[in-house]
């Protein structure tokens, strides 16, 4: 009998459904990470000695999609201390094939543990608008306050975090603004560059950090490379809350260690494909990506910091009675 006419007529009582499960998870497993139909058709053939088709391939994923709908609708914690948002780009297919940005959210807990919150598909140049409406939806799903939100460079994020959350602090991510200052300069710089550049991020206060940037300008640093001392005095307003945070809450809004290993295997599970055909395929990918590395409630392995009690307790003193400690 054909595979995919077993897949369709299995019921809960036939003794092979065990089997089926596990090809089918094995299917959803591959596909998460990033290989193509014809990669997974492939390895199944050599290693398990099982052929498919393409179209039993996209029963089996498309299987998730009411599965997605339930995580992007779940109800969500009341309150986050911190919040990343940042993008990816992604090349969907619709007409033709443009790169689109898929924005994600991920949130860091009271136990100090990560969860990617929501994947939304944009539209390059979107602004506050855009983002008013990303934010109400978190909000409707039962975020009621998030003491910082950090971003990079999003248009339209600030001024949509003011207008729905006037409590949150926007924060600027500091080691994405010092990596577009290496970008901006010749590597044998570097060993200078990067110095500098840390004394105006771990200055005490932001008058020490002005001065420091201001004396960074005025160096010959500086006058080679005026487009770096440009990029950190437009990004001034969202860097400078940082400065006033105690150590442990600038460690954990410094270190996007965390988002970045997410944004690496999502990219990865997109790349190989070239181009995807529709929206709704793309955060099907990128779900089975989610779902692969993420478990919000599984231990230590999704900490942030290893030091995480340590920023609650600071974040409970610099943000008063905003964190209601379970």
């Amino acid at each position: 009998m054909p595979l995919e006419s077993t897949q369709v007529r299995t019921t809960v009582a036939d003794p092979r459904t065990p089997k089926l499960k596990r090809l089918n998870d094995r299917i959803l497993s591959l596909y998460a990470r990033g290989m193509s139909v014809r990669d997974i058709r492939s390895h199944l053939a050599r290693i398990y000695g099982v052929e498919v088709s393409p179209d039993l391939i996209s029963k089996v994923t498309d299987a998730v999609i009411d599965e997605l709908v339930t995580w992007q609708n779940r109800p969500l914690d009341p309150v986050w201390p911190i919040i990343y948002i940042d993008a990816l780009w992604v090349k969907i297919r619709s007409g033709s094939v443009a790169s689109k940005p898929v924005y994600l959210a991920v949130g860091v807990d009271m136990d100090g543990r990560k969860d990617i919150l929501g994947l939304w598909v944009g539209s390059e140049g979107e602004g506050a608008i855009t983002w008013m409406a990303v934010l109400s939806e978190l909000r409707n799903r039962g975020i009621e306050d998030v003491c910082i939100v950090a971003c990079d460079g999003l248009k339209g994020l600030p001024d949509a975090v003011t207008a729905t959350r006037p409590k949150a602090t926007v924060q600027t991510c500091v080691i994405h603004l010092t990596r577009a200052s290496l970008r901006l300069s010749s590597s044998k710089d570097h060993p200078k560059l990067v110095p500098a550049l840390k004394a105006i991020y771990t200055a005490p206060t932001e008058a020490a950090a002005e001065q420091a940037l201001d004396q960074f300008a005025a160096s010959d640093l500086g006058e080679r490379y005026p487009a770096i001392v440009r990029t950190w005095r437009s990004a001034w307003p969202e860097f400078t809350p940082y400065l006033a945070f105690p150590p442990a809450i600038r460690t954990v809004v410094y270190s996007t260690n965390m988002v970045e290993s997410i944004n690496a295997r999502l990219r990865k599970a997109t790349r190989n494909r070239g181009h995807i055909p529709s929206e709704q395929a793309a955060l099907k990918v990128l779900y089975l990506a989610v779902r692969e590395q993420i478990n919000p409630k599984a231990g230590d392995k999704n900490h942030v910091a290893a030091h995480w009690k340590e920023a609650l307790n600071q974040f409970s003193l610099f943000f008063e009675d905003r964190l209601t400690i379970q």
